[in-house]
């Protein structure tokens, strides 16, 4: 599947005719390859205030191949990296403003802005709280204002959480977060392994895939195995022969499986336990939709809803925590949440309501994780094409594709890549966190 627009406007006929017509051409998005560079060209590195992650962030991108460039270089850069860390009030924010205005009219397409500031809610003053909460807005304006397929991000870094910088400006930087912008992504204080494998981090693990069958979660099957899991593929036995063959595919294990079955957590644990020995990530991924206005719709379509999309990750979550031994020190739990979570859909009430509830889920067990040396985050994606966004009527699914700041839809792929990417070892110090995939969607916070 692809976003029909983006691919007929980046034609030869296409390219030829969007612009007669003075119509949009969104940009073909740098997807991450393995094998390929962190970065496609140079980056420019600056700061604001004190600044103490430049030298951080100098290693990681050094550490990368990526020629580190001064703000006033004549070269085209592929990334602006601005660390904000340490300002103390609006007047350091000028510094903001006189990096990044040069850089970025030169920025390449696809390129990327990543922004490091400290958490506002931790400023010892107003003016420096003010200064802190500034740099979001900056960074949401900012990727409105991008073209080119580039993006904006902004990492939350508060002190001490200096080791869990380099995971999330990687991914911020790379090919995996191209359909992520315009967030903000707080990381917190975590024991980061050294020496990750940057083409395979997921190694030697064992990661559960729900509802792998078609559609988002094939793609993540597909990923997670392609960073070197091994993956436990689970769906309803309806669809079978669709499982197998993604198993097959990855090279993986197709376990049929009614998530809201009352005997499904003890199966899946004892599954996991007997055939794999423990699992190292679970994704949430299985969800259903029964939409209708809320005064038409039915206690069924309701309690469906909220079975399949929320009440099974609880259930089979508490499960893999009791089970002694079953989840592995330093696991990783991702949830999918939605766009509609936050934001709200007509006609949605049950989905919304059971998306919104999985934010919640994540938020609420975020210390209990902690505790373990484990994490749980949850990924709420935007418009994404798929077999099932296909089947909207037009003028509801173009809307819906082109409302964001990268003015197409995403892939399932761009949901897979953020899922494996919190599934890594250095994602360890992302907790709790909501990520939005959703290419800055202008629906919603």
């Amino acid at each position: 599947m692809s976003d029909w627009y983006t691919t007929f406007a980046n034609s030869g006929v296409g390219s030829t005719l969007v612009t007669q017509l003075g119509l949009p051409r969104p940009a073909v998005l740098r997807r991450y390859e393995p094998g390929q560079p962190l970065l496609p060209g140079p980056a420019v590195l600056g700061t604001a205030g004190e600044g103490r992650l430049r030298d951080t962030v100098d290693a990681v991108l050094r550490d990368a191949g990526v020629t580190v460039l001064t703000a006033d270089a004549d070269e085209r850069p592929a990334a602006v990296v601005l660390d904000a860390t340490g300002v103390t009030g609006p007047a350091q924010l000028a510094a903001a403003h006189d990096l990044l205005a040069p850089a970025v009219k030169r920025l390449r397409p696809t390129g990327r802005v990543v922004v490091l500031g400290d958490p506002p809610a931790e400023a010892g003053t107003p003016a420096q709280a003010a200064a802190r909460q500034a740099l979001e807005g900056l960074v949401r304006s900012l990727a409105k204002e991008l073209r080119g397929g580039s993006t904006a991000n902004l990492l939350l870094v508060p002190e001490g959480a200096e080791a869990s910088v380099a995971g999330p400006l990687r991914f911020f930087l790379s090919g995996r977060s191209a359909y992520v912008d315009g967030q903000v992504l707080p990381v917190s204080p975590a024991d980061v392994p050294a020496g990750a494998d940057d083409e395979r981090p997921l190694a030697g693990r064992v990661a559960v895939v729900t509802g792998a069958a078609r559609g988002i979660g094939a793609a993540i099957a597909r990923v997670l195995s392609r960073d070197g899991a091994h993956v436990v593929a689970v769906d309803v036995p309806a669809a079978g022969e669709a499982l197998a063959e993604v198993a097959n595919e990855v090279g993986g294990t197709a376990l049929q499986l009614d998530i809201t079955a009352p005997d499904a957590p003890r199966r899946l644990v004892g599954h996991l336990r007997e055939r794999h020995g423990g699992v190292d990530v679970v994704v949430h991924n299985a969800g259903i939709t029964r939409d209708k206005l809320l005064v038409n719709m039915d206690a069924a379509r309701w309690n469906a809803v909220m079975a399949v999309n929320l009440q099974a990750q609880l259930d089979l979550t508490r499960a893999l925590l009791d089970a002694d031994g079953v989840l592995r020190p330093g696991a990783r739990v991702v949830s999918v949440s939605s766009q509609s979570g936050i934001a709200g859909n007509r006609g949605q009430t049950n989905y919304a309501a059971s998306k919104a509830g999985v934010i919640g889920m994540v938020r609420a067990w975020a210390p209990e994780f902690a505790a373990r040396g484990a994490t749980v985050n949850a990924v709420a994606p935007g418009f994404i094409v798929t077999e099932m966004t296909a089947r909207m009527p037009l003028s509801t699914r173009e809307v819906g594709a082109r409302l964001n700041s990268l003015q197409q839809g995403g892939l399932p792929v761009d949901v897979a890549e953020a899922i494996a990417w919190l599934a890594q070892p250095g994602a360890a110090g992302v907790n709790g966190q909501v990520l939005r995939v959703c290419g800055q969607s202008l629906l919603g916070a």
